[in-house]
């Protein structure tokens, strides 16, 4: 009788083992539709979750068209950090029967500082995420018990492909998941960084135009463009400036025409009329008065006033080579001197070096 009870106690215990098991397995492996302690479970939602009858004394509910408040007056913050899960999971039949570790305690505010910083210290938070390698931009992210940072939608999905609950990176079961924003933070500072640098470049560009502007540049081919740009500039600013009155601008030129006809009529009824002897007489006197010794183009003396003074007769034959010319204005010069300037000359209308008057001119005997 003893040997068989022994064997039937033997035999129970055998069976409560496999079926504590068989219950691990499948919650390790997030099976709790064939977990068998949850079979019953069901059983009793279904009971609760059956229609009950329905009541004569039921409000109707009016739809007023206005939004409902739901949050509190108290609204946290949506950057705050928090634990997913935390209370630890409850022990399954094994882990009561010492058959399995149970699983880790929560961790401290302290514990989760020390892996925050481990994972800061990586930069999991700088680099994409692992699973989808995309950047965190503002989407929720998770951080791990194991430093590792992830997606929080990519490691739902993760679980639910591989139904376990391990880190996709370092495999470890069981790890503790908390919610942090630090990609959104790093995200926000590298907006608002290149927000900065356009605005700054934008600022320098705009600098740089206005000081192309008012400086020309010093290459040479630059400089020429700048110069026609600005000759171009202020060729447009006077042609809409001016009032494009066609009468008012022929009526203009022709009055201008008019007078520079006048002008060159009254010039040549002073250069063509002819002067008598009697008044190259009287010009010669005047000129005599002014005592003009020397020829203001080559500033040598006269030939009328040095061939007196001459001493031989080679030097008087040199002065008499240079013949004396008198100028209707009074002015006199040597007869060479006055023809070479008169080449070098423009027009036809010669005028005198000294008084810029129309003249005639008379060589002088000496």
């Amino acid at each position: 009788m003893l040997k068989n009870k022994d064997h039937s106690s033997r035999r129970d215990n055998l069976a409560i083992t496999a079926v504590a098991l068989q219950d691990h397995i499948l919650h390790d492996l997030q099976l709790q539709k064939l977990s068998v302690a949850d079979h019953f479970k069901a059983k009793e939602q279904k009971k609760e979750n059956r229609p009950k009858c329905l009541k004569r004394d039921v409000k109707a509910i009016v739809d007023t068209g206005l939004k409902k408040t739901t949050q509190s007056p108290n609204v946290e913050d949506p950057e705050k950090e928090y634990v997913l899960d935390p209370k630890p999971p409850p022990l399954t039949l094994a882990q009561k029967l010492g058959l399995f570790e149970p699983p880790p305690l929560p961790l401290s505010a302290d514990e989760w500082e020390k892996v925050k910083q481990r994972s800061i210290t990586q930069g999991d938070s700088l680099q994409p995420c692992p699973i989808c390698k995309e950047e965190f931009e503002l989407h929720p992210q998770v951080l791990l018990s194991c430093s590792h940072v992830f997606h929080r939608a990519c490691l739902q999905a993760f679980e639910k492909f591989t139904s376990k609950k391990t880190c996709p990176l370092c495999r470890k079961n069981q790890y503790q998941t908390r919610v942090i924003h630090d990609g959104a933070r790093l995200f926000k500072v590298k907006c608002a960084t290149r927000i900065q640098a356009y605005w700054r470049g934008h600022i320098v560009r705009k600098w740089y135009r206005n000081l192309r502007k008012t400086v020309p540049p010093k290459d040479a081919k630059l400089r020429k463009k700048f110069f026609e740009e600005k000759f171009t500039e202020i060729s447009h600013r006077i042609l809409c400036s001016y009032d494009t009155n066609i009468d008012e601008l022929f009526s203009e030129i022709d009055h201008c025409l008019a007078i520079n006809r006048r002008v060159l009529q009254q010039l040549e009824e002073k250069c063509g009329h002819g002067i008598t002897e009697k008044d190259w007489d009287k010009i010669q006197i005047r000129a005599l008065h002014q005592e003009i010794y020397e020829c203001s183009i080559c500033l040598t003396p006269l030939s009328v006033y040095n061939h007196l003074q001459s001493a031989s007769p080679e030097e008087s034959h040199n002065q008499r080579s240079r013949e004396t010319v008198l100028l209707s204005c009074s002015h006199m010069f040597h007869h060479t001197c006055l023809l070479a300037l008169e080449e070098f000359s423009l027009g036809e209308v010669y005028t005198c070096p000294l008084c810029r008057s129309c003249y005639q001119k008379k060589i002088l005997e000496c």
